[in-house]
């Protein structure tokens, strides 16, 4: 299956990192390397791209879509190791970062990779398929408290206790190996008349299987700190749980002291390390979500190292 992706907001990214010819920029999700490619095409010969992606199918694809460029270094890596593959390299600073925390086209339209609830196939939802831990995994041996917390934290979802109990006594009689197993199970759980009502739990699985909220919180003051002055970081989400943390991680690192207000003089020692260009997050134009579905829920949230 071929590895496709359409970028979203793709010329916002691109107009928000305000790159310099001779710049170093990363693409911390490198995807098929279709953000990868404007920001190429926007450097000199003397400029470089660094991208990472955990999926060996996204370096693959991503290599051949880039191949006319010879100024990038590729990672199989999960962004949240940044900073040991830039001390691998010997940088110290870059010009900007990338993040792009969609899953990718490719990875939800392939029934094996096990995304989809539109697809039948294993419950594995790995984005690094080296690792251990699967969506099937979770799903028949974790205990029904675990389950539920994972559906109410991760998934939002109101009705996490009575599907965590009907898949606990699912289990009993056989495994849930596959998408449609665990949907139907979920459908016959879940009092609604939405046209998904399992898309909160795949979300919760495929976030736990990959630690993506974890990855994301810890990554966001790593890519600041490996920033040059006026370097720009650009991180676009696709759902609420994700901007939260990208909000209140640029409002945190935004902030000077944050002593109480009686104190006479600053004893924290905080510093600002940034100043936030989007106070609201930019979105997908109408013309952009008529021609891909997918980046209607994309927001961009921008900050600037000082």
């Amino acid at each position: 299956m071929e590895f496709s992706h359409v970028s979203v907001l793709a010329d916002e990214v691109i107009e928000n990192l305000n790159i310099k010819p001779d710049g170093i920029y990363v693409d911390l999700t490198l995807g098929k390397g279709g953000h990868s490619k404007r920001i190429l095409q926007k450097l000199s010969s003397k400029g470089k791209l660094i991208g990472l992606d955990q999926d060996a199918e996204a370096i693959k694809a991503s290599k051949e879509n880039l191949k006319d460029f010879s100024n990038v270094l590729y990672f199989q890596s999960n962004f949240e190791n940044i900073d040991e593959v830039l001390q691998s390299i010997a940088i110290e600073k870059v010009d900007g970062f990338l993040m792009d925390i969609g899953v990718s086209s490719y990875q939800i339209d392939n029934a094996e990779r096990g995304f989809s609830y539109m697809h039948d196939g294993p419950l594995d939802m790995r984005m690094d398929t080296s690792n251990e831990l699967t969506a099937e995994k979770i799903i028949n041996e974790y205990s029904q408290d675990e389950l539920s917390e994972i559906f109410s934290k991760y998934g939002e979802e109101r009705f996490s206790k009575t599907i965590a109990r009907n898949i606990v006594e699912y289990r009993k009689k056989q495994r849930i190996d596959t998408t449609f197993k665990l949907r139907d199970i979920i459908n016959h759980s879940v009092k609604s008349k939405e046209a998904h009502p399992e898309k909160r739990v795949f979300q919760a699985l495929r976030i736990k299987v990959n630690r993506e909220l974890d990855v994301l919180e810890n990554t966001i003051e790593k890519a600041v700190d490996q920033l040059n002055v006026d370097g720009r970081l650009c991180i676009i989400t696709f759902h609420s749980l994700e901007d939260r943390i990208v909000k209140n991680k640029f409002k945190d690192l935004e902030k000077d002291c944050i002593c109480p207000p009686d104190f006479p003089v600053c004893v924290c020692g905080k510093v600002s390390k940034i100043k936030i260009i989007t106070n609201k997050p930019i979105v997908a134009s109408k013309k952009e979500q008529k021609e891909n579905s997918r980046s209607k829920s994309a927001k961009l949230r921008v900050c600037q190292r000082i």
